[in-house]
């Protein structure tokens, strides 16, 4: 249940939007993160939803790596 209470508050951070961003994002009403991380309850596939936000997160900042990383490399190789 601890977990479950304290998602709002890490997908937001994560993420790096509001409560109100989340609930555009998931097409909840805008009241809802706010409720979710005041005690109730979020559904199972709120919670599902939300975990694949920060997983989504994660891989963008990853691929965005790899981009950095073989921009990198093509510039090295021109260089020399």
């Amino acid at each position: 249940r601890n977990a479950e209470e304290n998602i709002v508050k890490r997908v937001c951070k994560e993420l790096g939007i509001t409560q109100r961003e989340l609930a555009e994002r998931m097409g909840v009403h805008q009241n809802m993160p706010a409720k979710w991380s005041s005690g109730d309850e979020p559904s199972q596939m709120a919670v599902n939803f939300m975990e694949l936000l920060i997983e989504h997160e994660k891989i963008k900042r990853q691929l965005y790596k790899f981009k950095q990383g073989f921009a990198l490399i093509d510039e090295a190789k021109q260089g020399g």
